[in-house]
């Protein structure tokens, strides 16, 4: 063998290894983005009230003043494939007068059998209309742990801002989606093979409150 051809067979070994190194390394990166990708998104729309962030009230307080003009609120529930819950809303679409309170309660369970915990991405859509749907109280960016078969209520207190009759794009909004999406928020418990699945608890139909 020439010293060329030694030359060349060095050349592409250390290629080599660069692109090895270069693929796991992305593949680290990717790794950690996707675990970090619920705490950063929703720390990226409440900062920039991108993607139909909503807006917060100190609690107890509502709106200036209500209106005659209505609108409905739709109510959405997903849940990832890496937890294993039931999600839905009591209700899935409600009318209200614009600047009136309301209280939409969502019901989560645990399906496992262990302790699992998840948090709540949400979104408002048209995403425009973000800026005038105000939460008093929520779920939402808290950790919700359940133990084994457990079922819980999680009320929404909120308000549409009067102003949003002032939008000459939205001033005749019929419409306002509210969608929250539960993902799992750390390792779960690791199931024990003795461990059976408690019961879920019973759950009093709540009513819409005002």
């Amino acid at each position: 063998m020439t010293q060329e051809t030694a030359n060349r067979t060095g050349n592409k070994g250390a290629a080599s290894l660069r692109t090895v190194f270069v693929c796991v390394s992305i593949v680290a990166v990717m790794t950690g983005l996707s675990f970090a990708a619920v705490p950063l998104y929703n720390l990226f729309c409440r900062t920039t009230g991108f993607g139909g962030t909503t807006q917060r009230a100190d609690a107890g307080i509502g709106a200036d003043h209500v209106l005659n003009q209505t609108i409905s609120v739709r109510f959405d529930a997903n849940v990832s494939n890496d937890l294993n819950w039931d999600f839905r809303p009591e209700v899935r679409e409600t009318r209200l007068k614009i600047g009136e309170n309301a209280m939409m309660v969502y019901v989560a369970r645990n399906r496992s059998d262990h302790k699992t915990t998840g948090t709540a991405a949400f979104n408002v859509t048209p995403a425009i209309a973000g800026q005038y749907f105000v939460k008093i109280a929520c779920f939402c960016f808290t950790e919700q742990t359940l133990a084994a078969g457990e079922q819980v209520d999680m009320p929404v207190t909120y308000y549409i801002d009067p102003a949003i009759v002032d939008d000459p794009d939205l001033k005749y909004l019929p419409e306002i989606t509210l969608s929250y999406t539960f993902f799992p928020a750390e390792e779960s418990e690791s199931p024990s093979v003795s461990q059976a699945p408690l019961p879920s608890s019973a759950l009093d139909q709540g009513k819409q409150g005002s």
